[in-house]
C-alpha cells in the first residue's frame, strides 16, 4: 500500500555497477519507452496488390530477418523483443530466422520506422510513441491522454472497439508506409519520474528540464516543464551532466537497469502521462508478404503468446527491481499528488481540444476510444473489487494487543 513515503528509508549500499561504469556503457546504443492481443495488420496501399509468390529458403536454409529494436541491449524491453523473435524462430521450426540487433546498430531508435518502410531493415521493435513526430495520432495507440482504461483495455479496443480498423488507416492512407504493425504488450501505469528532490505540487514543473515522449511532450509542457525527447539510453547520461533535471521512462526493471539510481535517489509512483502504453512490432511489408500463410501465422500466434508472457514477467521482474531500488540502492519512492494529477486530467483537455482541431484524424481516433472507455471502464469501475482491503488484512501490521490486565 502506497503511502506518502512508500518505504521506510532505505539504507545505503553500493550498487553493483558505479554510476561512471554504467555510463560508459550506457552512450554504445540509442534508445527512446496481456492476455488479449491480437497483430494489428497495416497496408501500404488502398487496394490490396496481388500476393507474390511464397519465399522459400534457399538450399533447404531458413528465411532470415533483420531486425533493430529501439532499446539498448541492457534494457528489458530489448529483452522483450528477443523473447517475441525467439518464439517465431522456435515455432517455425527453424523455417524462419529473426535476428534483433539493439538500438543504433543500423539506424538511430527514432529512425525505426523510417528503415523498414524502405527496406533497409526487415523489421522491428518499439512504441508507436515513437512516431508521434510523423502524425499526433500516433500516441493514442499507446501514449495517449487518460480516459480510465488501462493497457489491455486499449489492446481490447484495438481488437474489438475499431482501434485495429484506424491503426491500419493511418499507416495506409494518412502516411502510405510499406509497413505492417502489431501492437501487443500491456504496460503498467508509468511512473511520474525521477526527481532530485519529491515534488508535491503542479507549480513546481515551471521551468523544469524533463524528459518524456509522444503526447506527454504536451502534457508536461501545459505544467510548464521545458521538455526534451531523448531516447532511452541517453536519460541518465544527460541527468548525470545536468542537461535535464527530471525525467520518465517506463518502469522499475528499464529504469533501474538504465542507470537511474545512480543520478537520482527520488522516484514518484503514479501518474496520468502514460497511463496505459503497449508495444509495437513492425514488418517492412513487402517482406511480410512475401511469407508462406503458415509462417505468417506463426507470426500471429507468437504475438498473442508473448504479450501474455510480457504480462506475467513484467509482474515478477518490476516487482523484484522496485524492492532491490529500495533496500538496497536507497532510493525514496514516494505517491504522486492530487494536485498534480488533477493538473494532468486539465492539461489532457486543453491538448484534446487543440490536437481534435489541428488534426482531424486525432479527433476520430479519440472519439472511438472515449466511446470504448465509456462503456468498458464503467463496467471494470462497477465490477472489479478494490484490491486493498484483501491486501491490508493479509500485509499491513496489526497494531499490539493491549495487555490483559490481571
Amino acid at each position: 500500500m502506497i503511502k506518502k513515503l512508500l518505504t521506510k528509508k532505505p539504507v545505503e549500499s553500493n550498487p553493483s555497477a558505479s554510476r561512471r561504469k554504467f555510463l560508459t556503457g550506457a552512450t554504445a546504443a540509442a534508445t527512446g519507452a496481456a492476455m488479449t492481443a491480437f497483430p494489428m495488420f497495416a497496408s501500404a496501399q488502398a487496394q490490396k496488390p496481388a500476393a507474390p509468390a511464397p519465399a522459400k529458403p534457399a538450399a533447404g536454409g531458413p528465411i532470415t530477418m533483420r531486425w533493430q529494436s529501439t532499446w539498448p541491449t541492457k534494457d528489458i524491453f530489448h529483452e522483450y523483443a528477443l523473447d517475441y523473435t525467439k518464439k517465431v524462430n522456435d515455432m517455425s521450426g527453424g523455417r524462419l530466422r529473426i535476428e534483433v540487433l539493439p538500438a543504433g546498430a543500423v539506424v538511430k531508435a527514432f529512425d525505426l520506422l523510417d528503415a523498414v518502410h524502405k527496406g533497409t531493415l526487415d523489421g522491428g521493435h518499439g512504441v508507436p510513441a515513437y512516431w508521434y513526430g510523423k502524425n499526433t495520432a500516433f500516441s493514442l495507440f499507446g501514449t495517449g491522454p487518460a480516459v480510465g482504461m488501462d493497457a489491455n483495455g486499449t489492446l481490447a479496443w484495438m481488437e474489438y472497439g475499431g482501434g485495429k480498423e484506424l491503426y491500419n488507416e493511418l499507416f495506409n492512407k494518412v502516411l502510405n508506409l510499406d509497413v505492417v504493425g502489431f501492437l501487443y504488450g500491456p504496460m503498467a501505469t508509468q511512473p511520474l519520474g525521477w526527481f532530485k528532490k519529491p515534488v508535491t505540487s503542479a507549480a513546481q514543473f515551471k521551468g523544469l528540464k524533463f524528459r518524456t515522449v509522444g503526447l506527454s511532450i504536451d502534457l508536461f509542457k501545459e505544467l510548464g516543464a521545458s521538455v526534451n525527447a531523448l531516447p532511452g539510453a541517453e536519460i541518465v547520461p544527460a541527468m548525470d551532466r545536468g542537461l535535464i533535471e527530471a525525467a520518465e521512462f517506463n518502469n522499475a526493471s528499464s529504469d533501474r537497469l538504465l542507470g537511474f539510481p545512480d543520478v537520482s535517489k527520488v522516484c514518484m509512483l503514479q501518474s496520468y502521462h502514460q497511463p496505459a502504453e503497449v508495444l509495437e512490432i513492425l514488418f517492412n511489408k513487402k517482406k511480410y508478404d512475401a511469407l508462406p500463410a503458415d509462417l505468417k501465422n506463426i507470426l500471429v500466434m507468437a504475438a498473442q503468446a508473448a504479450s501474455a508472457d510480457m504480462s506475467w514477467k513484467a509482474i515478477h521482474r518490476y516487482s523484484q527491481d522496485y524492492i532491490e531500488m529500495r533496500e538496497k540502492q536507497g532510493v525514496r519512492f514516494y505517491r504522486t499528488s492530487d494536485d498534480i494529477l488533477r493538473a494532468q486530467m486539465r492539461g489532457w483537455g486543453n491538448i484534446v481540444a487543440a490536437k481534435s482541431k489541428e488534426n482531424p484524424f486525432f479527433k476520430k481516433v479519440f472519439d472511438s476510444q472515449l466511446a470504448w472507455a465509456r462503456r468498458t471502464v464503467s463496467w471494470a469501475q462497477d465490477t472489479i473489487v478494490d484490491s486493498r482491503i484483501a491486501y491490508n488484512y493479509w500485509f499491513a501490521k496489526k497494531p499490539a494487543a493491549a495487555p490483559k490486565k490481571k
